[in-house]
């Protein structure tokens, strides 16, 4: 079964925006798990980009601090990734990843991943 599924990737030009969500196949991966976002591009090590650290605060990588936002609706039991002012550099594969919160930033401890989903920033 799918636990965390991603959607809402796709193209866009320099400058524009694009936000993805993550639904969480239960309530329980939602409320017990820190939940954020990695991205990876091929060669290279998966880096976190945005990750809650407790239910309220959210931690973001340097690059992209101003102009991402993480959040979480509970209810519908979905996190998302509003990207603005998006650059070429952020082109990669984003995944969504639910982690245990004594356990956050290191890729190699999260407990469930999504498939990923492609954004390509175009200059």
């Amino acid at each position: 079964q799918v636990q965390l599924a991603e959607s809402g990737g796709g193209s866009v030009q320099a400058g524009g925006s694009l936000r993805l969500s993550c639904k969480a196949a239960s309530d329980y991966i939602f409320g017990t798990y820190c939940m954020g976002w990695f991205r990876q591009i091929p060669g290279k090590e998966r880096e976190v980009v945005a990750q809650f650290v407790n239910f309220a605060r959210a931690n973001y990588a340097d690059s992209v601090k101003g102009r991402f936002t993480v959040s979480r609706d509970s209810a519908k039991i979905t996190l998302y990734l509003q990207m603005d002012s998006l650059k070429p550099e952020d082109t990669a594969m984003y995944y969504c990843a639910a982690q245990r919160c004594s356990r956050l930033g290191n890729a190699d401890t999260v407990d469930y991943w999504g498939q990923g989903t492609q954004v390509t920033v175009s200059s």
